[in-house]
């Protein structure tokens, strides 16, 4: 079944509450930073960035005064090191600040930096953003849940992320995919069915094509092929359920098409079973983080009541678990989620929603 589904138009922005302040900073991502969000709002000017092709990306490039400039290249390349070496400054000699980016499409409003390093040119990318707490969450949970580490850290009002790398699934199912054997796609469907389900299960909204990343690796004479979502802002929001499954938005439904096509339900419940049973591995592994994560979240406002009411709803009949349609806000209902996950990854009815 197909659906064109529609998102709320804007998410409002959730501030970070002291109890999920304690979290971060036991957890090493609570750190003082030399840089806030709104001091890289005073640039002086801007002009569009284009790609390769003169399409816009959406993206401006922006110039600060000079006065300001040496200070804040300064503190990019303090944050840069902080990110990825603890604050070792040795290296900030041979840093340069290439390029500041603004992007005002969305909901974070993010900076994308790029830093240098002179002695052999290679750079990487890190984003300056307000903190939210849903995407603190959502990071949170990728980081526990999913099969790759995320490196970010907040201070006050200021997110930083690292940059996360691969080809924009819009990008690489419009211009790659089409190339792509036989095998390769099917690979690509196979961890498409797994990657919604991980959506699903953790309750990560929003995964149209341009929201994740399709990471090409190299092995022996293949290329295996993994899918990341990259942006966090729809962590445990919306009230629809389908908005948490990948598979209902018609940016994905080339994939979805091949999906339904060449895989027979056996393989695709094949796939969501081994999925499931890695989440319920992580969710047993990181079992004390997970517990202080959700017991933030239980303490949270991170959506609204209407949207509460219509999850919890909706999981219920799927689910027939009462403990669901008694939950009070977005984190009980991700609570019982996982217990529910816990207890039952290993049923072989994969109709039954989580």
């Amino acid at each position: 079944m197909k659906e064109d589904l529609k998102i709320s138009l804007k998410k409002p922005s959730y501030p970070v509450c002291s109890k999920l302040k304690s979290y971060l900073n036991e957890y090493n991502r609570n750190i003082r930073l030399p840089i806030f969000y709104e001091d890289l709002l005073r640039f002086q000017g801007s002009v569009v960035v284009y790609d390769k092709d003169d399409k816009d990306t959406l993206w401006t490039r922006v110039f600060y005064n000079e006065s300001d400039r040496t200070d804040i290249d300064l503190s990019l390349k303090k944050i840069y090191t902080i990110l990825h070496s603890d604050g070792n400054e040795k290296t900030i000699p041979f840093l340069n600040v290439d390029a500041v980016d603004f992007c005002t499409f969305g909901n974070s409003k993010p900076f994308r930096i790029k830093i240098r390093n002179i002695l052999n040119d290679n750079y990487a990318y890190f984003y300056v953003k307000r903190a939210d707490a849903s995407r603190i969450y959502g990071l949170e949970l990728e980081h526990m849940l999913s099969p790759f580490n995320l490196n970010f850290l907040v201070y006050n009002t200021t997110l930083i992320e690292e940059h996360i790398t691969g080809i924009p699934g819009d990008i690489f199912i419009e211009s790659l995919l089409p190339s792509c054997s036989f095998s390769e796609k099917s690979q690509i469907a196979k961890e498409f069915v797994k990657f919604n389900e991980r959506c699903m299960i953790r309750l990560l909204g929003d995964m149209r094509s341009y929201n994740y990343v399709i990471i090409p690796t190299h092995d022996f004479d293949n290329i295996v092929y993994k899918i990341r979502a990259i942006d966090f802002d729809q962590q445990s929001y919306e009230g629809k359920f389908n908005i948490y499954r990948p598979q209902f938005f018609k940016e994905n439904f080339t994939i979805v098409n091949f999906v339904s096509n060449q895989f027979q339900k056996e393989s695709i419940n094949q796939y969501k079973l081994e999925e499931r049973s890695m989440i319920a591995k992580r969710l047993i592994s990181f079992d004390k983080r997970i517990e202080k994560l959700i017991d933030c979240m239980l303490n949270d406002t991170l959506s609204t009541q209407d949207n509460v009411v219509m999850l919890k709803t909706k999981i219920f009949e799927y689910t027939n678990d009462s403990k669901f349609v008694k939950s009070k806000n977005m984190g009980e209902i991700l609570k019982h989620a996982f217990e529910f996950i816990k207890l039952n990854y290993k049923t072989e009815n994969t109709d039954v929603i989580f």
